[in-house]
């Protein structure tokens, strides 16, 4: 099945680890919503003639959407495309905006999984990242949402912040772990030029985790998540009782999707494909047509793609899959190449390549070595 990310540029405020693109005004937000809409039907053709398994508003901010926005976008979608009955329709939520009005509305939509913007617990690291939330506003909008009958929560939290000691992160999942969610997401801070954070590390005012400080918080997050029932089936992703996120999980498994709106990006299995990062260009481009940067992949690129994200999953890379997939050739030199890598990275079997604990710390290392 295929796979709709809708891309929300709008946030309240700029967060300053983010690098996203995004904007804080206003003033091209009707016209860019109306640029959404029409590229979900000028983009239809992308996909192959499948129903929908999974819709997806990201951001930025898609929280910030009203009930007229959220409505159009909708009937866009439910227009041109086919939605599985049982189909993932997940929005991505500040706490900040989740009071009991938006929770409400939201419930009037098809909407039925949020995706939670959390991050942490603690007000001073919220400060220093610009988040426009507080601890008590993550805990209280959790619970207002699932008293309200979101059953379907995932909250994300980033590890490895400045001045995050081990202590710290571990009060910070404990109170994740309380909230009762059934799906974690744990990212570790990255510190991308041109964001305000690396300006502020630039100038000496903040100084950033030393990685085996970060590869300490990640063992600590998959220690404590384990232990309390979730399992990690994909590197920054945990979840209970096997309520994986269906939308992400088509970027691991290679299945096709399409995203819309500025700097959204598609796959298809044959081409990726992607959206200007401006929201000016962006709705000038559709009002001629619409006009994405294209990529058409070589059969070493799928296989490589194939390997990059297999081996983030528990799945790892299936041996005869991958066989099928790129031949007998391709699949000698995985063997080859997987016997010069450190045998404490990996925990294989005849039938796949999987990353051992410490490998996980490693990931994108190692399957750059296993690259074609």
């Amino acid at each position: 099945m295929s796979a709709l990310y809708i891309h929300i540029p709008f946030c309240r405020q700029a967060c300053h680890y983010c690098d996203f693109h995004f904007s804080t005004s206003d003033s091209t937000r009707k016209p860019t919503i109306n640029a959404i809409a029409t590229e979900i039907g000028l983009r239809r053709g992308y996909l192959p003639e499948l129903p929908l398994r999974s819709i997806y508003f990201g951001g930025g901010t898609p929280s910030l959407l009203n009930a007229a926005e959220l409505n159009q976008l909708f009937e866009a979608i439910h227009k041109h495309f086919t939605i599985a009955p049982n189909a993932e329709i997940t929005l991505e939520a500040n706490p900040d905006d989740l009071n009991i009005e938006k929770i409400k509305l939201l419930r009037t939509t098809p909407i039925n999984r949020l995706s939670i913007g959390i991050q942490s617990f603690d007000d001073a690291q919220l400060k220093l990242m610009n988040r426009a939330h507080n601890a008590e506003q993550a805990k209280t909008c959790v619970k207002t949402a699932q008293d309200a009958g979101f059953e379907r929560l995932s909250i994300d939290l980033i590890f490895a912040l400045p001045k995050m000691t081990n202590q710290l992160w571990i009060e910070t999942l404990q109170q994740a772990v309380a909230l009762n969610t059934s799906h974690i997401s744990v990212y570790g801070l990255t510190i991308e030029q041109g964001t305000a954070l690396y300006k502020m590390v630039q100038k000496g005012l903040v100084m950033p985790q030393a990685d085996d400080a970060a590869s300490q918080h990640f063992l600590l997050a998959l220690a404590h998540l384990q232990k309390h029932g979730f399992e990690q089936y994909e590197i920054s992703s945990y979840a209970k009782h096997g309520d994986y996120a269906v939308h992400n999980s088509s970027y691991w498994q290679n299945r096709p999707y399409l995203g819309v709106g500025p700097s959204a990006h598609s796959y298809n299995g044959d081409s990726r494909q992607w959206n200007v990062s401006s929201n000016l260009k962006y709705v000038k481009s559709l009002a001629n047509g619409g006009a994405a940067t294209v990529e058409i992949l070589s059969p070493t690129d799928k296989a490589n793609e194939y390997i990059l994200t297999r081996l983030r999953t528990s799945g790892g890379i299936v041996l005869e899959e991958f066989g099928l997939l790129f031949g007998a050739k391709n699949l000698a030199h995985l063997h080859t190449e997987m016997q010069n890598l450190d045998k404490n990275w990996l925990e294989s079997t005849p039938k796949k390549i999987a990353l051992s604990t410490e490998g996980k710390l490693l990931a994108d290392y190692i399957a750059s070595q296993l690259f074609l």
